[in-house]
């Protein structure tokens, strides 16, 4: 452990460096206007997995964005770990509210990061935490200290639903062939509390499409004769609550898991403060399902939110109005059990039933995933259990995600592989928002932990 510390702290600087390096490339999967910058990204993860030690990488092509595969073999009698992580990004919007630009990382100290913080799109999602695993990769082969087989499958579409890797993956499972996964694209607790995520939620995202007269009209001659698409839009998602904030789809919860009382009172074991809580987020008060904890309702509750509405004139100054056409983008996140295929038609069923005469509806399917739970005494969970114990000299917690990992139940159905998610980053990161950042401590705490998972997991695994 101590030659570890020390090697993490020789390469310090270089290590942000080469990150802050990776961050400057803005590679907005959603957008193609940066489709060169995806794939310049690519180009460079590629690059630094050659220099970390790797015998083998090369770039794949998809439908869509490559995959950056590489790989370190060193016995094929010995277990072999196959890493995930993703080089795309969200967007930045909106850019106003950044303190500094986006695609131009700086090191911040705040109150959570007296060491420091980089400040940058995609810094702790993904490509922070991705890049811990190239440079423990680089300590293990430059210090002889890598003990079994190394696998590396970087994507550039998960902020999209992650479609090509679905793809690659079934069309190359003997290339991908692991005993555990690894995947740091997850929290934890804090930085003296850390936590392994033991489950994910599945995802449903649509986009609805409210249409009503033909043009837009004038609101002075046709305002109360014709239906209004924004009015209706409102009135539609808002009955998809009732008064207990409980979702009002047909069928919905029906294979909803409920959680015994026993298992939410281990749950509530995890550090948390409400205040802090709301704090951190400047409100009056918490808002949410009626029955559970705020950290049920983020982890093993199913929801339903309002990403993004539109419609009609949002410019400066008055245009008096009645659109032709509103718009709205609906998430849905869902727990172990629910079908997210099964979820998007009830949703749509339903939409398309509480929807008044004088509009048409349109619901159009984006992407999802199913949710995931792995178990706590798989070999996998426990290697990582002690090499966070060792590295942070606290147990960790499992707890269960509020955030969505589609591939994970994708690589157990294909790989028949179990997950361990190790991650390093903080609720308070601000990932898909502005002022995204990720902590100096947390990125080189994760560099100097992973490398003990390894070094467990082939202990355990004899």
């Amino acid at each position: 452990m101590d030659t570890l510390k020390d090697y993490v702290q020789k390469n310090k600087e270089r290590f942000l460096n080469e990150l802050i390096d990776l961050l400057k490339i803005p590679s907005v999967s959603a957008d193609s206007a940066y489709s060169q910058d995806v794939i310049d990204t690519a180009n460079a993860v590629k690059a630094s997995l050659e220099k970390a030690g790797c015998d083998f990488v090369e770039i794949c092509d998809t439908p869509g964005y490559p995959i950056v595969y590489g790989e370190k073999i060193i016995d094929k009698n010995l277990p072999t770990v196959l890493v995930y992580g993703h080089y795309d990004v969200q967007p930045p919007d909106p850019l106003d509210l950044w303190t500094s630009p986006p695609f131009e990382p700086v090191i911040k100290k705040t109150e959570l990061h007296p060491e420091g913080a980089i400040f940058a799109r995609g810094a702790c999602d993904d490509k922070g935490q991705m890049y811990m695993h190239v440079k423990a990769l680089e300590y293990m082969v430059q210090t002889n200290n890598l003990p079994c087989n190394v696998k590396f499958m970087i994507e550039g579409e998960e902020e999209v639903g992650s479609a090509s890797l679905s793809w690659f993956v079934e069309r190359n499972q003997e290339k991908l062939k692991n005993d555990v996964i690894l995947i740091s694209d997850t929290g934890m607790i804090s930085n003296t509390q850390p936590s392994i995520t033991t489950g994910l939620r599945g995802l449903s995202y649509v986009e609805v499409e409210v249409t009503g007269p033909n043009r837009d009209l004038h609101s002075g001659l046709y305002g109360g004769a014709v239906a209004n698409p924004i009015n209706v839009l409102a009135k539609m998602i808002a009955s998809l609550h009732d008064e207990n904030n409980h979702i009002t789809i047909p069928g919905f919860y029906d294979k909803v898991e409920e959680l015994s009382d026993a298992e939410r009172a281990e749950m509530a074991k995890a550090p948390f403060s409400l205040e802090a809580y709301k704090k951190a987020l400047d409100l009056n008060d918490i808002y949410g399902e009626k029955g559970y904890t705020t950290n049920e309702r983020n982890s093993i509750r199913p929801t339903l939110d309002v990403n993004g509405i539109w419609g009609g004139y949002t410019g400066e100054g008055a245009k008096t109005v009645i659109a032709s056409k509103a718009y709205a983008k609906i998430s849905m996140r869902l727990v172990p059990n629910q079908d997210w295929h099964e979820i998007t038609e009830l949703f749509t069923k339903h939409f398309e039933s509480i929807a008044p005469s004088g509009v048409k509806v349109k619901v159009k399917p984006h992407h999802g995933g199913q949710g995931y739970v792995t178990p706590i005494d798989s070999i996998g969970y426990q290697a990582a259990a002690k090499a966070y114990n060792e590295s942070f000299g606290v147990q960790p917690i499992p707890v269960r995600s509020g955030g969505s990992i589609p591939i994970v139940a994708l690589f157990e159905k294909e790989l028949k592989s179990k997950t361990i998610l190790m991650g390093f980053g903080l609720d308070s990161d601000a990932i898909h928002s502005p002022n995204e950042h990720f902590g100096v401590f947390n990125y080189l705490k994760g560099i100097e932990t992973i490398p003990l998972f390894y070094k467990y997991f082939v202990e355990l695994s004899k």
